[in-house]
C-alpha cells in the first residue's frame, strides 16, 4: 500500500472541485447522519469534511463505522462543492467536502485523555505528560509553526548583515558567576566536570578577538535555577556579537531585525527607532526595569509633598533617607474594602510592610485611615503631587529601602492595570532600557556582584569610580522591552585587560580566582582584543509574546514542569550504578532510599 497523497487537507478549496485526491491525517469528529458518515479529517495544515455513502461502497462504509477520534486514515475520493446550506464558514475549506471512494484505517487510537482541540480545559500536567497528543492540538501547531517562521526570519536577517552563524561547546568549564550550572561528570578525567553552557558568552567574545566580526547563533543554554512562567531548565537564545561597534549601532541593527520578524511573520509593521529609557528612569517611574508601556499608571515620588509630615510611619522612612511613592488608580474610588484589604496582603508578597491609601470620592470629600494624621493643606499638597480628583484612589508604599518600593507598587501597578483592563492585549510597546547600574550588593555575599556579568563595559565617566565608588557606577548595558518583557539583553564588553582587571577587583575576585575561572578569555584578550559588544533575544520569550501565550510551555516542543521535570519521558530518573562508577561518582540519595528499604 502507499502512503502518498496527493494534498494536504486544509487546503482544499472550491477551485479544487472535481479533482481527484488522496488525503492522509487524524480523524478529528466523526458523525453518522441517517446512514451517511462524515468524517472532519485533519493533519498539519487544516482541516476538511469528508463523506462515506454506503451507496458507493458497503465496505468502506462498515470501516467508517468502526472509526473513532483520532484513528489515522488514508480517503481517496473526489472534490466536490458543498450545498449553499451546507457552507461551513468558519473553515477555510468549508465550501468543499471529499466523497470518498477508498477508505484506509492506517492505525486505531485509543480514546485521548482530553480532546484534541484548541482551547481545552484540561490541568497542564496531563497536557505534558500527553504531549504528542497536546502538540496534535491546531493552537500548539500553530506556535511550533511560528517559532519555525521567526527562526528562518532570524537567519535570513543575519545573513544579509553579512552575520557567520558558528557553534559554541555544549561542554564547557563551569565559571559559577550567576545561576547555577547544569554539570556533566567526565568518565575519562575522573573527578572533573563539564557544565553545560548558561550562554555562548565567553566562546562570542573570543570569536572576537578571533576576527570574526559578526557572529550569531540559535544557541541552546542552560540554567539550574528556580522556573517561572517565561523560564525553563534549557532554553534557546538568538546570540549576537559585533566588533567595532557601540551601543547604537547593536541597538539600531536588533530593532530593524525584530521589525523584519514581525513584518514578516505577523504582517505588524513597527515604528523604528524604539523608545529609550535609562535604568534609573524606569524604576522610579514603573518600578521594574522591564516596564510595560500599554498604559499610565506611572508611580509618583511622594517625599516632597510629604516633607514636615507628622505621620509617624511616612516621617520615619523619609528621614531615615526612604522613600514614599504612589499610583493613582483613576476612577476606581468605589473599591470595595476587601480589595484594598487584600492589597495589603499582595504588596507584602515583595517585601512592603504595609499598604496605605486615600480615595478621593465622587463628591470631593476623602475617605482614608490616614487622613487625620495631616492638615488640610498638607492633604492638598498629597492629592495635588498624586494629580488625585474625585473618584480617584491613591495608593502608597513606604520603605527604608528604595528597591522594596519598587518592586511592591511596581507589581501593584500591573495588577491594578490588569483588574481595570487597561492593559489592550494587541498593542505592543518596545522599549529600550539602557544605563544599568554596574554592581549591585550582595547581602548573602557581602559584596559587590556584576549585575548583568564582569565582562560588562562600564560607562566611560565611571571607570574612575570602579573601585572607590562602585555603587555609582553604571554600564553601557541595554535591555529590549516588550510589553513589560525583556525579550533581549546585552552590553558594549570590556576589551581592555586593565579595565577588566578592575571590574574583577570590584567584584572580589583575585587575580588567581580571575585567571582560574577565566584564565582562557583572559589570555585571548592579550592578543589583540577588538572592542565589542552584543546582545541575546530570548527566543522562547519572543515567540510567546508574538503568539499571545501566558507561558514559554506553550511555545516549546517539549518543556520541562515548574519541578524541572519531563512528565513525558519522566526525565530525570534514576540511572544503573554501573553507569554511575563509570562517571565515578555515587548518589548519597540512592544509598540512602536503599538503607530506608532494608
Amino acid at each position: 500500500m502507499s502512503f502518498k497523497r496527493s494534498h494536504h487537507c486544509g487546503e482544499l478549496r472550491k477551485a479544487d472541485a472535481g479533482k481527484e485526491v488522496t488525503l492522509c491525517g487524524w480523524v478529528s469528529k466523526r458523525r453518522d447522519h441517517g446512514g451517511i458518515i462524515f468524517i472532519d479529517l485533519r493533519d498539519r495544515s487544516g482541516l476538511v469534511q469528508v463523506v462515506i455513502d454506503p451507496a458507493h461502497d458497503d465496505r468502506d462504509f462498515h470501516k467508517a463505522e468502526t472509526v473513532r477520534s483520532e484513528f489515522v486514515l488514508q480517503v481517496s475520493g473526489t472534490v466536490r462543492n458543498r450545498t449553499e446550506e451546507t457552507i461551513n464558514p468558519n473553515l477555510p475549506t468549508g465550501e468543499v467536502e471529499v466523497v470518498v471512494k477508498e477508505l484506509n484505517i492506517l492505525n486505531p487510537a485509543k480514546t485521548p485523555p482530553f480532546y484534541i482541540q484548541d482551547g481545552v480545559d484540561v490541568d497542564e500536567n496531563v497536557r505534558l505528560r500527553y504531549r504528542y497528543l497536546d502538540l496534535r492540538r491546531p493552537e500548539m501547531q500553530r506556535n511550533l509553526m511560528l517559532r519555525h517562521k521567526v527562526t528562518k526570519l532570524v537567519r535570513d536577517f543575519m545573513d544579509a548583515q553579512d552575520f557567520l552563524e558558528i557553534e559554541t561547546p555544549m561542554l564547557c568549564k563551569s565559571t559559577p558567576e550567576g545561576a547555577r550550572d547544569y554539570l556533566v561528570p567526565s568518565r575519562v578525567n575522573p573527578g572533573k566536570f563539564y557544565a553545560l553552557p548558561q550562554s555562548p558568552q565567553l566562546f562570542k567574545q573570543i570569536l572576537m578577538v578571533a576576527g570574526m566580526e559578526k557572529y550569531f547563533q540559535i544557541a541552546r543554554c542552560f540554567r539550574d535555577e528556580d522556573l517561572r512562567a517565561d523560564r525553563q531548565p534549557e532554553f534557546t537564545q538568538l546570540d549576537i556579537e559585533m566588533s567595532f561597534i557601540d551601543e547604537d549601532d547593536i541597538m539600531t541593527l536588533t530593532e530593524n531585525l525584530i521589525a523584519y520578524v514581525f513584518k514578516h511573520a505577523l504582517g505588524k509593521e513597527l515604528q523604528v527607532p524604539f523608545g529609550r529609557m535609562t535604568w534609573d528612569d524606569a524604576m522610579d517611574k514603573y518600578g521594574s526595569d522591564k516596564p510595560d508601556l500599554r498604559f499610565g499608571m506611572q508611580l509618583v515620588n511622594m517625599n516632597e509633598a510629604l516633607k514636615g509630615t507628622q505621620f509617624k510611619v511616612f516621617k520615619d522612612i523619609i528621614d531615615k533617607g526612604g522613600l514614599v511613592k504612589a499610583i493613582n488608580v483613576k476612577g476606581y474610588s468605589a473599591i470595595p474594602r476587601r480589595e484594598l484589604d487584600g492589597l495589603v496582603d499582595f504588596v507584602g508578597i515583595y517585601g512592603a510592610k504595609g499598604l496605605a491609601w486615600i480615595i478621593v470620592n465622587e463628591d470631593g470629600s476623602i475617605k482614608s485611615p490616614i487622613a487625620k494624621f495631616f492638615s488640610d493643606e498638607e492633604m492638598q499638597r498629597i492629592l495635588a503631587a498624586g494629580k488625585a480628583e474625585k473618584g480617584d484612589v491613591l495608593l502608597f508604599v513606604a520603605d527604608k529601602n528604595p528597591l522594596v518600593v519598587a518592586a511592591a507598587l511596581g507589581a501593584l501597578r500591573l495588577e491594578m492595570g490588569k483588574r481595570l483592563n487597561l492593559i489592550d492585549p494587541d498593542k505592543l510597546a518596545f522599549t529600550w532600557v539602557v544605563k544599568f547600574p554596574m554592581f549591585e550588593y550582595s547581602e548573602e555575599e557581602h559584596r559587590y556582584v556584576a549585575m548583568h556579568h564582569p565582562f560588562t563595559s562600564p560607562c566611560d565617566e565611571d571607570v574612575d569610580k570602579l573601585l572607590t565608588d562602585p555603587a555609582h557606577v553604571y554600564a553601557k548595558a541595554y535591555d529590549m522591552v516588550l510589553n513589560g518583557v525583556e525579550i533581549g539583553g546585552g552590553s558594549i564588553r570590556i576589551h581592555d585587560r586593565n579595565v577588566q582587571n578592575k571590574v574583577f577587583e570590584a567584584i572580589g575576585l583575585t587575580d588567581e580566582q580571575a585567571q582560574e575561572k577565566f584564565g582562557f578569555l583572559l589570555n585571548a584578550f592579550e592578543y589583540g582584543a577588538p572592542p565589542h559588544g552584543g546582545l541575546a533575544f530570548g527566543l522562547d520569550r519572543l515567540v510567546m509574546l508574538m503568539a499571545k501565550r501566558p507561558s514559554i510551555r506553550d511555545v516549546i516542543a517539549f518543556p520541562k514542569t515548574q519541578s524541572a521535570m519531563d512528565l513525558m519521558s519522566q526525565a530525570p530518573n534514576v540511572v544503573e550504578e554501573k553507569q554511575m562508577r563509570e562517571l565515578h561518582i555515587r548518589s548519597t540519595v540512592v544509598k540512602k532510599e536503599k538503607e530506608e528499604k532494608k
